[in-house]
């Protein structure tokens, strides 16, 4: 790191700044086009130029702009800073910054820092078998990939909660700012408290134009966006021109009058021991798209317009006609002045960069493996529910899993590596106990006694009322090393579907890495499902993020349907150490039956599914049917039918399985994690029914049993038939009931016949049933007072 002695403000410390600007302008450029003569020593011939030029330039030149400027105040103020890309198209930018600061070649030493690592540099830039157009894992110092935009702010956040002396320097793209997750974005300042986390410094990279259209906010005044920033309570500091000699002083200033800012709220705050809301700065900057590159082409306008999006000059292997155009613009950064006859940067270049882990490609929260503390977990069996009466003791197992989430806070509040996240769910997702070990954090005013659980510091982020908002915190949080959970409703789980599988993709890509540590899982859970809605009706009814996950890897995805409080338990046990997945548990928060022993529930999880003894009938022999159940209520519903057919039929042998980890169910010939033919067929037969009573859309247990022996199937899952109306007619709409499973087990049997008395008895109670609700606006009796009685 540079010295106090050096003057970060003179003219010729600008000056090296400007030329070590210009050399990552020439790498990101050489990147677009070049696969060969990196230094253009020679004539450009096709041979060098890519044969489909691939990648974009619009923002290139201002975010190397940028990411100069935070280098010199991370040497200046002595900073622990990383970079969150946000506008969604600019790879090159972190890939030529950590190439010229040296941390690419650490982690890639055949990129070397001379010719011929740059003409590998280049040529593997968005080309096959070689590295993404997007800052993506395999870029260092990346932890936001921005294929989607709207996230950068809310990662750039997550990542700095809790980690007190880190910055994250985020830069928004103005098409990014106008996606509704940024757009809300910009509230996160009300949740960052100043004692005990760091500090985002949001860059809003006004270039004017998307790839068609301007930009909304670039075409506002200075005077508007002040007051639109300030009135979310931030302190706008701008940098606007395209003169670079004019630029680079107005950016220091503001760099510079930005940190002092963030250093003087911090030092207030925790030597004062005052949390309460300050202003945090945000730069304002305000330069043309395709900044430095061709002004015009064909006679009409590149630089400052949307043409200057993706590749500005049609170059490429097979059309040379105006290779001498993109050789002048290669030029026009002078490139002789930067590097040594060599190929490396001049060393008084370099040496402006920080070095060692304070270069941002080298932030240890960047890639935190050495960071990860595993969390202190409660031995989860001291929270279980004696079930020595199963099914006569109701729990709620939300409640009974928010008492041991208390005690894993409290087990961890001296390592702070452990938040819960949701959007405003946390009371009515039955989680109440854990308000006895912590707060909500807020730190906007909080008015009592209307307000309840509020706080400037607490491990639990739910107010802002933005699945969006929320989830980006934990990706933030768990890319960054740490531990969490985001609980929310289940359908509305699908308005963040796509940040989840933008997630997945990162660990995908990243565990491709060998240099890239394994990060926390994102662990999510998903209550007020579909079978239990009550109130809202139809719009709260859709158990599809089972599908959407399940269609992706299987190494990376575990889906947890636990059935009782025990068995939820068992689950949050196993995953909140988990590392490199997404693990989606569906779960209950109303009060239920308890079925489970802790034993069992272990057996359960551990082995992902389990043949209940206690109420299958098969004694161990070949059964006549297989009833299978995944999920709270389906579990309920299937003992209630095995009760009801023992009751009726006690000489059928039913064998009942309960799945909890769901795709354990797959075929080893897709997932090496799931059972093997033989193993399945010893739960399922290979030939007799199969009656699958099952939490979402029932394609997807088709779709797991379509590579087995037994196609003798039958599913009732959700068939999309919702309303208002009661638990268990949301049940009955589905045939997901305990009278229409009775039915569907009768009717697959080969002498169905001899039952037709059993089968007008299931007619006529759920006939019943259909006027009862519309007359009384409850449940049946004998379903709601129903208990398991074991088969006597």
């Amino acid at each position: 790191m540079a010295t106090n002695t050096v003057d970060y403000n003179s003219p010729a410390y600008l000056e090296k700044l400007d030329a070590f600007w210009r050399a990552a302008n020439y790498v990101s450029v050489g990147q677009l086009y070049l696969k060969d003569n990196p230094l253009l020593t020679r004539p450009l011939k096709s041979s060098d130029v890519k044969v489909k030029p691939i990648g974009h330039w619009g923002t290139i030149a201002g975010q190397n702009f940028i990411y100069a400027h935070l280098n010199r105040v991370i040497n200046k103020y002595n900073l622990n800073m990383l970079y969150v890309e946000g506008p969604g198209h600019g790879g090159q930018v972190m890939v030529s910054n950590s190439y010229l600061d040296g941390s690419y070649t650490e982690i890639y030493p055949e990129i070397t820092q001379d010719a011929a690592g740059m003409k590998k540099l280049f040529k593997r830039f968005s080309f096959p078998g070689g590295v993404a157009s997007h800052a993506a894992p395999e870029t260092p110092g990346s932890i936001h990939e921005g294929g989607e935009l709207g996230y950068s702010l809310s990662h750039g956040v997550g990542a700095i909660f809790d980690n007190p002396d880190l910055i994250s320097a985020v830069v928004v793209g103005d098409g990014e700012a106008e996606t509704g997750p940024l757009a809300t974005s910009w509230q996160s300042n009300k949740f960052i408290n100043p004692i005990n986390d760091g500090a985002a410094l949001p860059i809003l990279n006004l270039n004017g134009f998307k790839i068609s259209n301007p930009t909304l906010l670039s075409r506002q005044s200075d005077a508007e966006l002040q007051k639109y920033f300030e009135g979310m309570g931030w302190h706008p500091l701008f940098v606007a021109g395209d003169d670079p000699a004019k630029l680079h002083p107005q950016m220091a200033a503001a760099m510079d009058q930005a940190i002092e800012e963030i250093k003087a709220i911090q030092t207030h705050a925790r030597q004062n021991n005052d949390p309460t809301l300050p202003q945090w700065p945000l730069i304002i900057f305000r330069a043309p798209k395709g900044w430095t590159g061709p002004k015009e082409w064909d006679h009409e306008p590149i630089e400052n317009s949307f043409r200057a999006h993706q590749i500005p000059i049609p170059v490429d292997q097979n059309d040379m006609q105006h290779a001498s155009a993109l050789v002048a613009w290669l030029k026009s950064y002078h490139p002789e002045e930067l590097f040594t006859a060599a190929g490396a940067l001049k060393p008084e270049i370099a040496a402006i960069a920080p070095t060692g882990e304070q270069r941002m490609a080298a932030n240890p929260h960047t890639n935190p493996g050495k960071l990860i503390k595993d969390l202190i977990l409660p031995d989860y069996r001291k929270y279980a529910v004696d079930v020595a009466q199963r099914g006569k003791v109701f729990a709620q197992d939300m409640t009974v899993l928010g008492k041991y989430l208390k005690d894993v806070i409290e087990l961890n509040e001296s390592n702070k590596n452990f938040r819960l996240f949701g959007p405003d769910e946390t009371m009515s997702n039955r989680l109440a106990p854990i308000f006895e070990a912590t707060k909500r954090q807020w730190l906007e005013q909080i008015k009592e006694p209307n307000d309840e659980f509020l706080a400037s510091a607490g491990r639990v982020i739910d107010s802002q009322l933005s699945e969006h908002q929320d989830e980006g915190w934990l990706e933030g949080y768990v890319l960054t090393g740490r531990h969490g959970i985001f609980a929310s409703y289940e359908a509305f789980l699908r308005v963040v579907d796509s940040m989840l599988t933008q997630h997945f993709k990162w660990l995908r890509k990243a565990t491709d890495q060998p240099w890239r540590s394994d990060i926390p899982s994102l662990n999510l859970i998903a209550s007020s499902t579909v079978f239990q809605q009550d109130h809202n009706g139809y719009t709260h009814q859709d158990p599809g993020i089972l599908g959407h996950l399940a269609d992706k890897k299987p190494a990376f995805i575990r889906e947890y349907l636990p059935a009782d409080a025990n068995t939820l338990l068992a689950v949050a046990d196993k995953v909140l150490n988990d590392r490199q997945k997404i693990n989606l548990i569906v779960s209950s928060k109303h009060p239920r039956q308890q079925f489970y022993s802790a034993a069992e529930a272990k057996e359960l999880v551990d082995n992902g599914l389990k043949i209940i003894d206690w109420a299958s009938s098969d004694q161990h022999e070949e059964p006549d049917v297989v009833l299978a159940a995944a999920g709270t209520e389906p579990n309920l519903e299937s003992l209630a039918a095995i009760q009801l057919l023992h009751q009726a039929a006690p000489e059928l042998k039913i064998r009942f399985i309960n799945v909890v980890d769901l795709l354990k169910l797959r075929s080893q010939k897709y997932d090496p994690r799931g059972l093997s033919d033989p193993e399945f067929d010893a739960f399922f037969t290979k030939d007799k029914p199969v009656i699958f009573a099952f939490h979402g859309y029932e394609g997807l247990i088709r779709d797991l049993f379509f590579d087995r022996h037994n196609h003798n199937l039958h599913v009732h899952g959700y068939r999309e038939n919702g309303d208002i109306t009661t638990p268990f007619d949301m049940r009955v709409l589905n045939q997901m009931d305990r009278f229409d499973l009775v039915k569907s087990i009768i009717l697959s049997l080969p002498a169905a016949e001899k039952y037709g008395q059993l089968i007008a008895k299931m007619d006529a109670v759920i006939a019943k049933h259909h006027q009862y609700i519309r007359d009384e606006g409850t449940d049946l009796p004998e379903v709601e007072a129903w208990k398991w009685e074991g088969l006597h």
